[in-house]
Parts: C-alpha cells; structure tokens; sequence
C-alpha cells in the first residue's frame, strides 16, 4: 500500500512538471527570439510558482506559523488555480495554432512578402542597379543604419496564441476569485417528506457547508456568511462540516461572527474531514462557545421530525467515525428524519437506517472546472437533490473554497430547504 501511494505521489508530481514545463515552453519560449532576460524571467516564475504552491499546502497541513501559512497562501494557492487554466487553454491554443499559421502565411504572399522577409531577414535587391540620385534619401527621412527584423510568422502566432491563452486564464480565475470573495448567493429547494405532518409544513434549513475559514477566507468571510443565513430568516440552521483549516488558536477570531447566527431552533453542527485535520476536539468545543450545538452521532426531536448528525468518516482513524446505530438506532420510524453528514458517501448508511432526508457538502461541486468529473466519480451525488431509495440526499456546493479562493462553473451557495408535509 505504501508503496501504491509513493508511485502515485510520484506520477502526480511528473503530471505537474510535465503541465508547468509545456506551459512555459508555449508561453515564455515560444514566444521569445532568443534567450535573455525575459526568457530567464520566465523560468523563475514557472519554477517559483510551483514551489510556492506546495509550500502553502505544506505550511497548512503542517501546522507552520499562521503568519507564514498567509504569507505563502494567496501566491501559492492562486498559481495553482492559474496553472490549470494556462494549460486548458493553451491546449485549446493547439488547435487555432496551425489556422493562424496558414491564415498568416496567405496574408503574407497576398502582400508579396518573400520567405525571406517574412523571417526577418531583409530581401536582395537583384533590380538593375539604381542612379545616384534615385537611392539618394533625405537626412531627417533616413532610417537606422541596420533595417530593424521584423518578428517571424511563428513567432508572431506563438505571441497572439500565447497571450490569448494567459488573458482567458487571469480573466477566468479573476472572475471565479471574485464570485468567491464576495460571498455566497441563497438556494432554495422544496422537499417533500411523507411522514411529515401538516404542522411542520414550511420548515426552512438554511444549510451551509465548506466555509474553510483559514489562511485566505477569515472574519469578514464569516460576517457575510452569517449576514447572508440570517437574511433569510431560517427555522433551524445547519453548519454541515469544513468549517475550518486551521487550530483554534489562529481561527478562533475568524470563526467569532459565528456567534451572531439566529434561528428559532438554534443553529447545529457536523464536523467534516477538514476538521480531523485541525483538531476535531477542540472545535468542537469552540463551536459549542459560540452557541452552536454540536451533534455527534446524536439525535435531537424537533416538532415534526428528528434531526440526527454524525461525525464524518475522517474521524474513524481518531475512534469519533459515524455511527448510525448511536444515533439513530433507537428512534420511533414513525417520524420523519433528518441526518447532517458531511460527507455523501454515507448516504446507503442513511437508507439502511430509513432516514427521510441527508443533508452534506463535501464536494464544493468539483470547485474548478473540469474537476467536477473526477468529484462526480467519487461522490454519489456532485450536487443537489437526487433519491435513494426511500430516503433523499441533498447537497451544497458549500460557501467557501478550499486552497485556491476559486470557483469556476460550480458557485458557491447556502441552501434553504424547505421542508414539505404531504399531508397538507
């Protein structure tokens, strides 16, 4: 096993030299005449940008300094999300590359522009020789003693390819660091459950999950996420896990606004996998702080219908895993339920103990365009409400990010669902 995960580290590493070392071929290389200083230039900024990447992940999951880890994160992070989009779009590059190329070639000998000239290198004259006179240019019109070369056809597409490709990245990864900085937009579903009666009809969950408070995303991430829940003025709240990357200690002033949530039914929490990784423990007992009432494997009766949260799967190495049976083992089928899991890959769990709605995050809906087909591969459900069996799973895309502040094709959301009776 071990040694499957360091041929599979290995492989990721030669996939990333591989993408940044075609990227600065096509856009540094490619693009100059001869090596110099805009060319060693640009090996410094494709061979720092890498590094810096996994120094933020590093000092992140490492616990460096928090100082360090927000000096290190927004270049870091942000390479990496610039990174995916030079690629995707210089190989979009390849395909317009060879059109230029004949487009250009055909401008060229419409113009009567020799080979020679197109490359540079100025034509001989092999006219008769002129008079004296006729070559004679004024003074003030005479140019430089050398004619200037002018750039070569491949080189001049590898220029327009080239910078095309770098304004489609930036302005791709601007726009999806914009849709995240300024904070999530409302949801809002309508789920009809069989055993809910009419008085619970309307029931509203604003459900918010991945907020990934940490070096990048911090207190005032957390005071328009809470201005947005409250905004919509929710029955009950559900914090379903990845609040945090981060200790206590350095996250505890970013998580504050939390505190300000407001619900007639309170607001409750699931730990995440992210949690595991900042010490589950701690937060939970700093949540509970803050007024938000952890739920782990343990169920609670609300009017109309039982609300139960487990902890999430990355607990199980810690012994705090999920277990159904704890919490909802022992409880009357005959109400309507509904589970908070970070994770939707516990949704068979959740059938098997005939919980009526699931509730989870955890996917960020692939957060970066094309990822959400490797996240819909390895998650039952990418996003939204979809049924199983007899129980239904529904799923945010979360409000924050994880690593690079950036969303490209999958916004960030806080849900409000409303709850249903069938018997109305």
């Amino acid at each position: 096993m071990v040694i499957l995960f360091v041929l599979a580290g290995l492989a990721a590493l030669a996939v990333l030299a591989a993408m940044q070392w075609y990227a600065w071929r096509r856009l540094v290389r490619d693009t100059t005449a001869r090596p110099g200083f805009v060319r060693r230039a640009g090996a410094v900024v494709f061979v720092a940008g890498p590094l810096l990447m996994f120094a933020a992940v590093g000092s992140e999951r490492l616990g460096a300094p928090f100082w360090l880890q927000k000096v290190l994160a927004w270049p870091g992070f942000m390479w990496m999300a610039l990174s995916i989009y030079l690629v995707l779009a210089l190989l979009v590059g390849e395909l317009v590359h060879p059109f230029l190329l004949r487009r250009r070639s055909k401008a060229a000998s419409t113009e009567g522009i020799g080979p020679a000239e197109e490359h540079g290198t100025p034509a001989v004259d092999t006219a008769p020789e002129r008079s004296a006179a006729s070559q004679e240019v004024p003074a003030e019109q005479a140019g430089p003693s050398r004619p200037r070369a002018t750039p070569s056809r491949r080189l001049f597409v590898s220029r327009i390819v080239g910078g095309s490709a770098a304004a489609v990245a930036v302005g791709t990864v601007g726009y999806g660091t914009y849709g995240v900085l300024r904070g999530p937009r409302v949801k809002r579903v309508t789920v009809p459950l069989a055993k809910l009666p009419r008085g619970a009809h309307g029931f509203r969950i604003a459900v918010v999950s991945d907020i990934h408070l940490g070096p990048v995303l911090g207190r005032g991430f957390t005071r328009r996420v809470v201005d947005t829940i409250n905004g919509t003025q929710p029955d009950l709240i559900a914090v379903v896990g990845d609040l945090v990357d981060g200790s206590v200690e350095d996250l505890g002033p970013a998580a504050a606004p939390l505190a300000q949530l407001r619900a007639r039914h309170g607001t409750y929490f699931v730990t995440g996998n992210h949690e595991y990784f900042s010490g589950a423990g701690q937060w939970v007992d700093h949540v509970r702080e803050l007024g938000l009432r952890p739920l782990e494997n343990a169920r609670t009766e609300l009017p109309g219908f039982d609300l139960a949260g487990v902890d999430d799967v990355a607990g199980e190495s810690e012994g705090h895993g999920p277990d159904f049976a704890k919490a909802l083992g022992d409880r009357d089928r005959s109400r309507a339920a509904v589970l908070l899991a970070h994770q939707p890959v516990v949704i068979h769990d959740a059938v098997k103990h005939g919980v009526d709605l699931q509730l989870s995050g955890h996917t960020h809906g692939g957060q970066l365009w094309p990822g959400n087909l490797i996240a819909d591969l390895a998650n039952p459900t990418l996003a939204g409400l979809e049924r199983y069996g007899d129980t239904q799973l529904y799923v945010t895309r979360g409000a924050g990010a994880w690593g690079p502040p950036v969303r490209v094709g999958a916004p960030s959301d806080i849900t409000v669902v409303e709850l249903a009776s069938r018997q109305v």
